[in-house]
């Protein structure tokens, strides 16, 4: 569906051409949570994690984002204040094949992207999505097997992933923000439904129905508490919503994080040492992150670090864009407000309030 011709930066509350993708040890790709920021308190609040050390530390695949990307990159930022570029694609081989909408034949593609950007002090964090639509300019890049990957003035950033995999979405994103990405986090579909699972469902509230046949999400108004299929449904869905565009799931997608966030947070969530395991499981088998984090002492000092982060200081928020005027079904950033987005966060300075341009 064809976008309006300018579009605002959006804002939820708390309340509310390529190479296939190289199959890895699991299938992988999904998401939409902070998928780090989820695992780490996870982990942070069931000590049970620890008597399987061997096991959880198996679960867990990396990328090398550093050793990829080499030193031209943004500099860390002064204040200590972190970056997290937290992707989940839309790949429904393998594991994922059954899943509404079938199989895609093995590729992938980043279905969702968010900036998480952490202040110095840990307590607060800002997360800025990025539509997948989002026609972009994509640099210079080589894939995991040594292929070069020549710059493009033009391409749609969800086809990144797919032409020339993670590390070249990291380099375009930090090339789009200024931002260098700290981290990396990746989660698969199947790994998020197993981990909505192991938390008991999640609770959320809409405002209005939902039905959707393409993601298979039919909810009437109200508050649910959806299990694994109808979690992952929901952070897919767009049909169902707005205007049938990748914004209104963008909301959902914020909204759903916060909800995740709360639930793990709420006293009594993971007090039991087995159910408290079974999500930690859960999420070292869905994620894939870069290097640093991807060992249980990375993702426990990480935890450790962010305890002091709460879902009501998460304020979330989307690229600001307007329709691209080549092709009105896709965007493209609204390059002074984006500006301005990303110097806040480079400076550690509020972000600004959505308008109308």
């Amino acid at each position: 569906m064809a976008q309006t011709d300018e579009m605002s930066t959006g804002e939820t509350s708390a309340a509310s051409p390529g190479a296939p993708a190289k199959p890895r040890r699991r299938a992988r790709r999904i998401l939409l949570v902070t998928g780090g920021t989820v695992l780490a308190l996870a982990l942070a609040a069931g000590g049970a994690a620890y008597l399987a050390y061997r096991h959880l530390e198996g679960n867990l695949d990396t990328v090398d984002i550093d050793k990829a990307l080499g030193e031209d990159r943004p500099a860390a930022l002064p204040s200590g204040a972190q970056d997290i570029l937290v992707l989940g694609s839309d790949s429904r081989s393998g594991d994922n094949g059954e899943l509404a909408g079938g199989d895609v034949g093995g590729t992938a593609r980043s279905d969702t992207a968010m900036v998480v950007h952490i202040p110095e002090g840990r307590a607060a964090a800002t997360v800025v999505s990025i539509p997948r639509d989002t026609m972009v300019a994509r640099p210079a890049c080589t894939t995991a097997d040594g292929k070069q990957v020549a710059a493009a003035p033009r391409v749609m950033f969800n086809s990144i992933y797919t032409t020339a995999g993670p590390a070249c979405v990291v380099k375009t994103v930090e090339s789009m923000t200024g931002l260098r990405m700290n981290h990396y986090v990746e989660i698969d579909f199947a790994g998020f439904k197993d981990l909505v699972e192991a938390m008991g469902g999640v609770e959320v509230t809409t405002d209005a129905p939902i039905d959707d046949k393409y993601s298979g999400l039919h909810l009437p108004a109200g508050t649910h508490v959806l299990d694994g299929t109808q979690a992952l449904a929901f952070v897919r869905t767009r049909h169902g919503i707005g205007d049938g565009s990748d914004l209104g799931r963008i909301g959902l997608q914020q909204k759903f994080l916060l909800s995740v966030l709360s639930q793990l947070q709420r006293k009594g969530t993971l007090s039991s040492p087995t159910k408290a395991y079974g999500v930690a499981d859960a999420a070292t088998k869905a994620l894939t992150t870069d290097t640093s984090l991807g060992s249980l002492n990375g993702l426990l000092d990480f935890a450790q670090s962010m305890k002091g982060l709460q879902p009501e200081r998460m304020k979330t928020v989307m690229l600001p864009v307007v329709a691209d005027r080549i092709d009105h079904n896709r965007v493209v950033a609204d390059e002074s407000r984006a500006q301005q987005l990303w110097q806040a966060l480079r400076e550690d300075e509020p972000v600004p309030a959505p308008s109308a341009g």
